[in-house]
């Protein structure tokens, strides 16, 4: 792996993390004049247009198999998982999502492992899921008594943590295909986008454009479909391709710990010593899963020197 590339690819998984961190934001904000559904199915259209002015060219798949993985990572990495994400925030509690959602790096290196014949997660990876995991919950459940059950929310947050690691496994194979990364993304918002077409039949949605001609409304808007959306989804991919899918994903862990400095900086909330603690704890799961990997490709780079002057 070229080390320029693979250093590009940590910038551009921790950018988008920083960028998905902050978004609860401008996402509050919208909520006020826009249901789920209509900030979702925005901020994708206008990431999807956004794509194709950076890049007009078309892409052009080999096979019915390349077109139905793109279909696939459209219904999980945008349909399936903002739906569920946001219908779980409506029915159960916002600690117990953020922990739930969380566990997408164990479903991912699960995934991995069986359908990509990746590695088996191992003893260093696994410590550093439960260490995060536990920081997490201790940024998310500062506020309340603990953690209440609500089985059709949980399991919501659950299905959402497999859609996304599905997500990851399926564009790690996509960008196995040579595709470039922004046509890549695109493409995946198509079918985010007309799987999406189902629930604006059902759900309630109405257009209202005029709720733009708030300066408020339309600059969160745009930051959520250019930044969040169109940029961090191209460089979240880019990253998928460089490091993988298990090595990317991780880097969900660092989620809360983004939001909780986000609000302190611009909500000007205080962060108690329990959130110090769990930030700490979390960030220092992320770098004991990521320390496997950097161990293996030591490693191997050892036995290939050994092997070259033998």
């Amino acid at each position: 792996m070229n080390k320029q590339n693979h250093l590009y690819g940590h910038l551009a998984a921790g950018f988008s993390i920083f960028v998905w961190g902050t978004t609860f934001i401008s996402t509050k904000v919208l909520l006020e004049a826009f249901t789920p559904l209509e900030i979702l199915f925005f901020r994708f259209f206008i990431g999807y247009a956004a794509l194709w002015l950076a890049c007009p060219r078309l892409l052009r798949t080999k096979s019915k198999k390349q077109e139905a993985l793109f279909a696939a990572a459209g219904i999980c990495g945008v349909t399936l998982y903002f739906l569920m994400e946001n219908f779980a925030l409506t029915i159960t509690l916002a600690a117990n999502v953020s922990v739930i959602i969380a566990v997408a790096p164990f479903f991912t290196a699960l995934f991995d492992w069986l359908f990509l014949k990746g590695e088996k997660p191992g003893p260093r990876f696994l410590a550093g899921f439960l260490t995060a995991i536990i920081g997490i919950s201790l940024i998310s459940f500062q506020r309340s008594a603990g953690m209440r059950i609500n089985p059709k929310g949980d399991l919501l947050a659950l299905a959402a943590a497999v859609t996304w690691a599905a997500y990851s496994v399926i564009t790690k194979k996509i960008g196995e295909y040579g595709h470039g990364t922004v046509e890549t993304t695109r493409r995946i918002f198509f079918y985010g986008l007309l799987f999406m077409v189902p629930a604006l039949a059902i759900l309630p949605f109405r257009l209202g454009f005029y709720r733009l001609a708030d300066t408020k409304n339309l600059l969160n808007i745009l930051f959520l479909g250019l930044g969040a959306s169109a940029l961090c989804f191209a460089t979240w991919n880019f990253a998928v391709k460089e490091l993988g899918s298990v090595k990317t994903s991780v880097y969900i862990y660092a989620v809360p710990v983004i939001t909780v400095i986000s609000s302190m900086l611009l909500l000007n909330e205080r962060i108690s010593f329990q959130s110090a603690c769990g930030i700490a704890l979390t960030l220092s799961g992320l770098m004991i899963s990521e320390s496997k990997a950097r161990l293996k490709g030591s490693r191997l780079r050892q036995k290939k020197q050994g092997s070259v002057q033998d």
